[in-house]
This record gives C-alpha cells, structure tokens and sequence, in this order.
C-alpha cells in the first residue's frame, strides 16, 4: 500500500471511529422500544420504528422554539458587543489593550456552573429566572469573549491603509467601522455567530440553573421529558437528539468555507 494509500486508510478509520455515536444514536432512534434491551443489539434495525421521531414532533416543538429564539438572541447580543470591542481592540488601539485581550482570555476559563450559580443568585433578586432573555444573557457570557478574540485577530488583518483612507476621507470611527470594516470581516462574524449559536443551543448548564423549574425550557431540557427514575425512553430520547442535531449540522456543512477561512485569519498577529 501506498502511503497516500495508508494516510486514506488511517483517515477513513478515523473518520468512521468518530462518526459511530451518531450513527448509534440513529439506530437507536430507530429501535422499537421492545427490542432496546435486546442481547446483543442489533447494528442495523431490523425493524425501524419512526415512532420517536412522531413523539418527539408533538411535544418537543416548544422546546424547539425557546432554543431556536434562544440561540438566535445570543448571536444577536453577542456580534452587537464583540464586534465593536474587537475594532477598539485591534484599530483604535486604545491604553491597555493587551491588558483587556488577556482578561477575555481568562474569562474564558471560568468554569460554566461557577458563572451559572452566580448568576443566579442575581437572576432571583431581579425576578428574570425562566425568562429568554434572562438565558440569552447568560449564554453570551460564554460567547462574547470568544467572539471578541476571534474578530479582534481578524480585524487585525485588515489593512490599516483603509483605515487611514477612510479617515482621509471624512468617516469617523463608527462610520469606519460600519463602512469599512465589518464587510471586510465577513468570515470572522460568521465564525463568531456560527459558535455563539452552538454554544447557546446546546447549553444545558445555564439552562437548568436559570429556568427555576418553569415551562419555559429549551431543547436540552425538553429531552428530560423522556427521562424518569425506572424507565428511560430511548428511542424518544435519541430521536430528539437526532432532531437537535440537524440544525447545528447544517450550520456547519454551510458556513464550512468560512469556518476555515476565519481561523485561517484568526492565527494573524497584531
């Protein structure tokens, strides 16, 4: 064999070892509830059930929703602020700026359960537990610094020449900016919306902390519907993951080009 041969081999192996889960998610969402004990389980239903997937369209649709506003209000919250710091950071150039660029870094590495039940305690004293902006904030406490960082390297990369040209011609700061430099860092903003939103649909520490036990849950809550102390409902369980799935699957397959072509800018140095 070859060694393109074998570093194809090597990478199919791979590829199939980290795809498996989602594929036994699948087949589990398949599986009639009937046979989900059965020893040994089958790799390939025998006979497939879309059952779970019928249960999972009546009653996870609210849930569906909340995550979809959710995720939607915390890309919206986030660029809103990451942006606008980002072209401070890297433009304007303000005193202490690498001071600021090493707190979003550690802000970063503040565990998500620390902020949660901190946030709590003030999320009780203004009456916002259960609400969906209360969980919109609380998951752009994760997204901004990281949307901040990624736009601050790529807006980095745009030449100051335009800048400087623009300022020659009359634009302020917010009309370069606006004019400027957001349309130059197209990819960076899809990278930094693309993660805030994964980051918001698939939370489930801030979610469980905040809701207070109300209606209002998001898709990772919902699942718990399915959940009970003597009986877990799998097929329903992994239907719904299989549903909460999609969206984020197709964000990526779309916004693929320019995922690669953000990091790809965001490894420039200021």
């Amino acid at each position: 064999m070859t060694r393109r041969g074998l570093r194809t081999a090597v990478g199919v192996l791979l590829t199939a070892v980290m795809l498996f889960p989602v594929y036994w998610m699948i087949n589990v969402s398949l599986t009639p509830p009937g046979l989900m004990r059965k020893s040994p389980p089958d790799f390939w239903p025998s006979t497939p059930t879309f059952e779970g997937y019928a249960r999972v369209l009546r009653e996870q649709l609210p849930y569906f929703g909340t995550s979809l506003l959710v995720a939607s209000g915390t890309v919206v919250l986030t660029l809103a602020l990451a942006a606008p710091a980002a072209y401070a950071l890297a433009k304007l150039r303000p005193p202490g700026r690498r001071v600021l660029g090493f707190l979003l870094l550690v802000a970063q590495m503040i565990p998500g359960i620390i902020m949660a039940l901190g946030l709590y305690g003030v999320y009780v004293r203004l009456g916002i537990t259960n609400t969906v902006w209360g969980l919109i904030f609380a998951d752009s406490t994760i997204a901004v610094p990281f949307a901040a960082l990624i736009l601050t390297s790529f807006i980095a990369s745009v030449p100051d020449e335009l800048v400087q040209a623009a300022r020659i011609d009359g634009a302020g700061p917010v009309r370069t900016f606006w004019s400027i430099v957001l349309p130059l860092s197209r990819n960076g903003i899809i990278v930094a919306a693309l993660f805030s939103f994964l980051w918001a649909w698939s939370d489930f520490v801030f979610a469980t902390t905040l809701d207070s036990g109300g209606a209002l849950k998001p898709l990772t809550l919902g699942i718990y519907r399915y959940i009970g102390n003597n009986n877990q409902e799998w097929n329903a369980i992994m239907a719904t993951a299989v549903i909460a799935s999609v969206p984020a699957t197709v964000l990526l397959v779309l916004a693929q080009r320019f995922v690669a072509a953000g990091i790809t800018a965001g490894a420039v140095k200021d």
